[in-house]
């Protein structure tokens, strides 16, 4: 039987770690892509570097999981930056908070949310299970409320996460959820591709998307009196 493979990627080089966080975010994990905080504490607790770099693509998993993950981050010595690869929804956005620089891939979604479950039993069972939510999105807001800074309110926030609604780079950069952009990749190969047209012509410098200076006046040709004159000359 082959050896399994590790729940996340962590591959250390120099004075460098680099993380990968692309699957689910579960205490019990069973995917080869699953992510437990306990794993991940072990390893990164260890870990003798000067950065550390977090790449999520992620639909989330257990908030209490996210929030272990994130503080383990928070509370390493080394200067944390996060990715947003494709997407980080739910508690992967949470993780995307521990990062001292957050950055978006240029073609990438963020998404903010309420936490949610599912629950049976008694009425006070149920208030509890109500309770015991809101306790829980308070700990996001509060991940959350450390980087957008404050040019943002609570109930700004938390009407946002009510939307349940995609962020692009742009808007999640615009809200301080992440730090910058990444730039887009680019090619020096042949291509013939009406999207990367369009993109180019999006995507170029004001300067870049100007009209072209219309071409020089062709000369004006000779006039009769001219070419009577030029004739003249030719029979002296």
């Amino acid at each position: 039987m082959s050896e399994r493979k590790p729940y996340y990627a962590l591959a250390v080089q120099d004075r460098r770690a680099e993380v990968t966080i692309f699957g689910d975010i579960t205490s019990w994990p069973y995917l080869e892509s699953d992510v437990s905080s306990y794993n991940l504490q072990h390893q990164i607790a260890g870990l003798d570097v000067d950065t550390i770099r977090v790449h999520i693509n992620s639909y989330g998993g257990e908030v209490a999981e996210a929030l272990a993950i994130l503080n383990t981050l928070l509370h390493h010595p080394a200067q944390v930056t996060t990715y947003v690869d494709g997407v980080a929804c739910s508690a992967a956005s949470v993780i995307f908070m521990a990062g001292d620089r957050r950055v978006m891939a240029a073609c990438s979604v963020l998404l903010v949310h309420p936490a949610w479950s599912s629950a049976c039993g008694n009425a006070q069972e149920l208030r509890a299970q109500a309770d015991n939510l809101d306790t829980i999105n308070d700990q996001s807001v509060s991940a959350y409320l450390t980087r957008i800074g404050e040019g943002r309110t609570e109930e700004e926030l938390r009407a946002l996460m009510a939307e349940e609604r995609f962020l692009g780079p742009a808007e999640a950069v615009e809200w301080g959820f992440a730090t910058q952009v990444a730039e887009s990749f680019s090619t020096r190969r042949p291509a013939q591709s009406a999207r990367q047209m369009a993109y180019d012509k999006l995507t170029a410098s004001p300067a870049a998307r100007q009209a072209p200076p219309p071409p020089a006046p062709r000369p004006k040709p000779y006039t009769q009196a001219l070419i009577c004159a030029l004739k003249q000359m030719e029979g002296e």
